[in-house]
């Protein structure tokens, strides 16, 4: 059955993994592969995971569902693989970036791998998709799923950085202890959002440096 394989997430999840619900919700993701294209690959449902050992998890961006279109989504949130065009919404998210720390910043691709593996989890709330049907596994059981890690990670650790992007990604900041973790929050990236304001100027890079700087003597190389 698909599991998480990363062992400190194994770990840190082993009851929340044996729930019926979550049992459930393995076996419709595996019927729905089976009988429709779906995606990320199968074998990168759980990519935030791999990439980003539960140990050494400092900043959690949260996305709404996988890019539903053939060769994009590789389990990364706001991710595509290396060769994939640059989707809208993560080129307001370089372009904010860039102005945030004042740099030139001229990415040829759109894969976020890097982030990860310092400790940027890029998860989504919604873990799997239909191809071109957007939102289509919301509903499957993921949606509790992710709020438990979020409540994990809350409960479990200390000065975090949580960056929540939209309103979709805002509601699940309920499951987030404020009084031990940064919460930074502003509209989506994505063009509709960006456009209307809501986006450029919210310096969360920067933010999130400081704080990590302060609190975990670190810093994310964005």
């Amino acid at each position: 059955m698909l599991n998480i394989q990363e062992p400190s997430w194994q770990t840190a999840l082993a009851t929340e993994i044996q729930k019926n619900y979550f049992i459930e919700l393995m076996q419709a993701v595996d019927m729905f592969y089976a009988k429709t294209p779906c995606y990320p690959p199968k074998s990168m449902i759980f990519e935030a995971f791999e990439r980003c050992p539960f140990a050494d998890v400092k900043v959690i961006i949260l996305g709404q569902d996988p890019y539903h279109g053939d060769g994009e989504a590789h389990g990364l949130c706001f991710s595509v693989p290396d060769g994939v065009r640059i989707p809208p919404s993560l080129q307001n998210i370089y372009r904010e970036l860039s102005t945030d720390l004042d740099r030139v910043f001229l990415p040829s691709s759109g894969n976020l791998q890097a982030w990860a593996e310092q400790g940027v989890l890029l998860v989504n709330a919604t873990l799997t998709v239909e191809k071109d049907k957007p939102n289509s596994h919301a509903k499957l059981g993921w949606q509790q799923f992710t709020s438990a890690v979020i409540e994990l990670l809350s409960h479990q650790k200390e000065n975090l950085v949580f960056l929540l992007w939209g309103n979709f990604a805002q509601q699940k900041g309920k499951h987030i202890d404020r009084s031990k973790h940064l919460v930074l929050e502003c509209g989506h990236p994505s063009p509709l959002s960006a456009n209307q304001g809501k986006w450029f100027g919210n310096k969360h890079f920067s933010q999130a440096n400081s704080y990590l700087a302060t609190h975990q003597k670190t810093e994310i190389n964005w």
